[in-house]
C-alpha cells in the first residue's frame, strides 16, 4: 500500500513539474506599448471597421456558447437571461441582482446566481470584446507586433478579473484577426485565439469562431 502511495505521489510530482515547465516555456511577457493619439486612432479604426454604432443600436441579442450556455440579452432594458442545464438566472446588468430558477421553480441560491453572472461576463466578452476597447477603466497603447501596429487594451476595472490585458492583431482593414491575452485565470501569458467567421448582425460585425488551444464557436446568433 505504501509503495502504491509513493508511486502516485511521484507521478503527481512529475505531472506538476511538467506543467510548470510548460507554463515557463510557453508564457510570453506582456508587451510594452505606447499610449497616446496613435493608439486612440487605431482603436477608433477598429471600432469603425466593426460598425460599433450598429451594435449599440441592437436592442436584444441571443446566442449560444459552448458547454450549453444560452443567452437572451435585452440590452435596452439592461436584463439578461442565462440558461444552462436545469437552471435559469435572470440578471439586471446595472445592479447585478436578479432571480434564480431551477427546473422552473424560483430558488434562493447565491452561488447559482454568481455562476450565471460569471458565465455572462465571460461568454459575452467572447462575443463583443472588440466593442469594449474603449470601456471605462481601459488603457490603450500601440505595440509593434511582427512589423505591424497592434492594439494593447488593459482593463483596470470591471468584469470578473480586472487587470487583464488583450493584444488585438488586426488585418489591413483594421478588423481583428486574433488576440493574445494575459489574464489571472489563464496561467500561460500570451495565449492566442483567432477571431474569424464574421457575420453581419444588423450592420454590426460579429466573430462567431475562435481557434486556439480549444475551439470556441458562437451559435444561434440573432
Amino acid at each position: 500500500m505504501k509503495r502504491a502511495i509513493k508511486i502516485i505521489i511521484g507521478l503527481l510530482l512529475i505531472i506538476s513539474f511538467t506543467i510548470g515547465l510548460s507554463i515557463f516555456f510557453l508564457s510570453e511577457d506582456l508587451p510594452k506599448g505606447t499610449q497616446g493619439p496613435k493608439a486612440e486612432e487605431l482603436a477608433d479604426k477598429m471600432l469603425k471597421a466593426l460598425n460599433k454604432p450598429a451594435w449599440d443600436s441592437i436592442k436584444v441579442v441571443s446566442w449560444s456558447y459552448p458547454r450549453g450556455h444560452d443567452y437572451v440579452w435585452d440590452k435596452e432594458n439592461k436584463s439578461v437571461k442565462v440558461k444552462w442545464d436545469d437552471y435559469v438566472v435572470v440578471i439586471n446588468t446595472d445592479t447585478e441582482t436578479g432571480e434564480v430558477y431551477e427546473a422552473g421553480n424560483k430558488v434562493n441560491d447565491d452561488d447559482l446566481f454568481t455562476t450565471g453572472l460569471k458565465y455572462f461576463y465571460n461568454d459575452s466578452f467572447w462575443l463583443i470584446a472588440p466593442f469594449k476597447v474603449k470601456d471605462p477603466g481601459t488603457i490603450r497603447s500601440i505595440v509593434n507586433y511582427e512589423g505591424s501596429d497592434a492594439l494593447l487594451v488593459q482593463y483596470t476595472s470591471g468584469g470578473v478579473t480586472p487587470g487583464d490585458s488583450y493584444l488585438w492583431i488586426l488585418d489591413e482593414e483594421h478588423k481583428p484577426k486574433a488576440w493574445k491575452f494575459w489574464t489571472s485565470l489563464v496561467p500561460i501569458g500570451g495565449m492566442e485565439f483567432t477571431w474569424e467567421r464574421w457575420v453581419n448582425l444588423h450592420g454590426a460585425q460579429i466573430s462567431t469562431f475562435h481557434d486556439g488551444i480549444i475551439d470556441i464557436e458562437i451559435s444561434n446568433l440573432k
